[in-house]
């Protein structure tokens, strides 16, 4: 009789315990399926933006060593005309600061006696833009600076 009654509560047991663990592969299953992740797409400016960012890296690293700088890259001209996340934000600050980036960076190219100077005023003009725009990218751009 004992038997019986030990085996009666282990077998309750056990299956209660299944019938749990049922349940809770269920509810996993169905909080997978609610969070599918959506992509992020970058607007054409942060696209833009993160490709001129290698740019500088490389050229960085030529006026360092004293390689030939060559010639500015025409997508940076892009910067002018480049769809935003968020149109607004393309205003007179912008274009003011996008034309002193530009400025810099042509200078680079036309004087390359004073790239590393002309180099990291164009860095100036970047965080000067992200001070007031996006704040995000600073400390990144700041590794850019030529010491």
């Amino acid at each position: 009789m004992k038997r019986i009654l030990l085996l009666s509560i282990a077998s309750a047991f056990v299956f209660s315990c299944n019938k749990k663990e049922d349940i809770t592969a269920e509810k996993n299953e169905t909080v997978k399926e609610e969070k599918q992740f959506e992509m992020y797409e970058m607007s054409e400016m942060a696209a833009l933006m993160e490709q001129m960012y290698v740019d500088n890296q490389r050229l960085k690293e030529r006026i360092k060593i004293g390689d030939t700088i060559g010639k500015l890259p025409s997508h940076f001209m892009k910067i002018h005309s480049a769809v935003m996340t968020d149109k607004q934000e393309n205003d007179a600050f912008f274009k003011e600061q996008a034309a002193n980036f530009i400025k810099a960076q042509e200078l680079i190219y036309s004087d390359p006696k004073n790239a590393k100077e002309h180099f990291n005023n164009g860095v100036d003009a970047c965080i000067k833009c992200h001070e007031v725009k996006c704040g995000g990218p600073i400390p990144r751009i700041k590794k850019l600076y030529i010491e």
